[in-house]
């Protein structure tokens, strides 16, 4: 069974995809940064789901349950009450938020077990292939490990174990603030390793981002149970990357190992069909990359004659357009942007965009509109008609 999971943009929502990789191949890992975009993106997710036959697994982590992603929980149900039995798709949800359960409530759905902090808060849906748990006093990442049944296809590799344990305990004691805890520094430490390296390498969206992240992670907790300090974690991080890298660029037909490792990644980049969406003009559209990964791969695509313009669209709304022929200000112009001709940006219509398939939806009509239909109700020749 296909499991897809969906999970926060932060240390626990990163934590819970490495947990979960240990134990399962997930097909796709989607991570949300804002709240806000849950909505939006498990609609999706539903519509897909509703077009796929054979059943599949969807695994939400650290998420936050508000309104509109209790309304699709009820959806998911409806929808597999519309499905022969053997074509049931499963859903589980590990969340920990108070703010969950709040919500829950509010929607008319109560814990089917007595509450009680001390174990997950369970909520039935009428629909035993849905398990929704919520527990305040675990990390989604240490619930994705103790609730590991609900979607694990194998063993964890017996080198790696005690380095999740490192990671799980590091990642609970500072999501939950246990600042008397002694793993909270550690997770203080790991915080900082995931924020200065999972956007600006190999961003979201390649197939190696979360193999890097999570291997950086790993690695990183290794030496944290070895007996690192933060300092001493902090000065190892380059040397540990450097590692990653290499395993990644060990086939790659331009490597260079003397460049840097943001260079030699951005080489792969440019070569990734998973990074871009070709629009109907031949325009490349990426989304939410790093604006100084944008500009080293944009410069690679164009010079290497893959396309001759690109652009950029990130969460927020911003667009950023690279040319090699002058019309990335002309394209810009449409999006109420400026700069220079081959060098632009501007903003979406809607104000911002929470996936590649929304923004291209938002800017290929206006970057290369439809051409006007043909008239030819019977009323078209009077009205075209001069005297």
């Amino acid at each position: 069974m296909q499991l897809t999971q969906i999970t926060h943009h932060d240390l626990d929502g990163y934590g819970a995809a490495t947990v979960v990789a240990a134990y399962a191949d997930p097909g796709r890992i989607v991570h949300v940064p804002r709240y806000g975009d849950v909505g939006p993106i498990v609609d999706d997710e539903l519509k897909r789901l509703g077009r796929t036959r054979k059943p599949e697994m969807l695994l939400l982590t650290d998420l936050g349950l508000e309104e509109p992603t209790i309304a699709f929980l009820r959806r998911f149900a409806a929808m597999n009450r519309r499905r022969e039995p053997a074509e049931f798709h499963r859903l589980i949800v590990l969340d920990h938020h108070a703010s969950s359960v709040e919500q829950l409530r509010r929607q008319r759905l109560e814990p089917a077990d007595s509450p009680d902090r001390a174990r997950p808060m369970r909520f039935d849906l009428g629909d035993p292939h849905i398990t929704v748990l919520v527990d305040e006093g675990r990390s989604a990442t240490r619930m994705a490990s103790e609730h590991r049944a609900l979607f694990a296809t194998r063993e964890a590799d017996p080198d790696r174990v005690a380095d999740l344990g490192t990671l799980i305990e590091a990642v609970d004691a500072l999501d939950l603030w246990l600042k008397d805890r002694p793993s909270f520094a550690s997770g203080l430490a790991l915080d900082e390793v995931f924020w200065d390296n999972v956007a600006s390498f190999v961003p979201v969206g390649h197939p190696a981002h979360d193999p890097f992240v999570s291997r950086l992670l790993l690695d990183a907790s290794r030496l944290i149970r070895q007996g690192a300090t933060p300092a001493a974690l902090e000065r190892a991080v380059p040397a540990l990357r450097e590692g990653i890298v290499d395993e990644l660029m060990r086939d790659a037909p331009d490597d260079d190992p003397s460049l840097t490792a943001r260079t030699r990644l951005a080489r792969a980049l440019a070569r990734s069909d998973d990074l871009f969406h070709a629009l109907s003009d031949g325009t490349l559209l990426s989304f939410a990359l790093d604006p100084g990964t944008f500009q080293r791969v944009s410069d690679l695509v164009m010079s290497g004659g893959r396309a001759s313009r690109l652009i950029n669209v990130q969460r927020t709304g911003t667009l950023s357009f690279r040319s090699n022929d002058g019309t990335a200000l002309s394209g810009a112009r449409l999006f109420r942007g400026g700069g220079h001709h081959d060098a632009a940006g501007g903003r979406l219509p809607s104000g911002s965009a929470f996936s590649l398939a929304d923004a291209v939806q938002q800017i290929e009509p206006v970057l290369n509109p439809p051409p006007p239909r043909a008239d030819d109700s019977p009323f078209a020749a009077l009205r075209n008609w001069k005297g």
